[in-house]
């Protein structure tokens, strides 16, 4: 894989940290074969209430519809033929031309007013987070939620905050000053997270939520949780299932 870009020793950010007028924001989506989800989340962000200046799909070598039904919805599709999500998501960064970028991934559904919630805590901030849920049925998604509240805690109360892909935006010029998607086979979005905490202020902002696909489950539930116990712990290779 090509390197990335460093971050800029000495660097500073010169984006207003006033309310004064709130960023535009491009929506990035790395998607691989996933054309049976993708339907749906772009139908998710097309229903917001304060609608994004761009959607991109990076579409990372599909064999399936996937680039073909995100052209027809109106996004912008990237071709990115390194297999792997960091890359995919690298090319999002490097092809957006707002000031702020959100991501979410291609089986996740943003609440509609995920962006307006996102935007309204952009000023002052070089990143923010929100929560995340497993779709399906209200028990499920109240369960995971809190779970995930408690996963998030212990991330802060450790020094790691956790930023994941799903469910995070960013100032597009702290993201290139950071040195963008670190060059690994997984934990890209929490080392970017954390390397923009060591810019500035990145906030949690509850009400943006998102709620993704459970079919991270299907393996279990105990090598579920095992996967992020690696994430705690820093393991960068392809421990979640790639896809098929």
């Amino acid at each position: 894989m090509n390197a990335r870009p460093r971050p800029v020793d000495g660097a500073t950010l010169d984006f207003p940290l006033t309310r004064a007028a709130l960023p535009e924001f491009t929506v990035v989506i790395p998607a691989r074969n996933e054309g049976a989800y993708l339907r749906r989340t772009l139908e998710a962000i097309g229903r917001q209430s304060v609608l994004p200046a761009e959607v991109i799909v990076v579409d990372n070598a599909s064999t399936d519809q996937t680039a073909a039904l995100a052209r027809a919805w109106g996004a912008r599709v990237l071709e990115c033929t390194s297999v792997g999500v960091s890359p995919a998501r690298q090319l999002g960064l490097e092809a957006a031309r707002t000031a702020w970028v959100a991501s979410t991934d291609a089986d996740s559904l943003p609440d509609c007013r995920w962006i307006e919630r996102l935007r309204g805590a952009a000023p002052g901030r070089v990143a923010l987070y929100g929560p995340l849920c497993f779709s399906g049925t209200p028990q499920l998604q109240l369960v995971s939620r809190a779970a995930y509240r408690s996963f998030l805690e212990v991330c802060v109360r450790i020094g790691r905050p956790n930023l994941a892909g799903a469910n995070m935006a960013f100032s597009r010029q702290a993201a290139h000053l950071a040195g963008g998607y670190p060059d690994v086979g997984a934990l890209e979005d929490v080392m970017l997270g954390q390397a923009l905490a060591r810019l500035g202020s990145v906030a949690y902002v509850p009400g943006a939520l998102v709620q993704t696909s459970p079919r991270r489950l299907e393996s279990g539930v105990l090598p579920f949780l095992w996967r992020h116990v690696r994430n705690l712990t820093g393991h960068t290779q392809n421990y979640f299932p790639g896809p098929e």
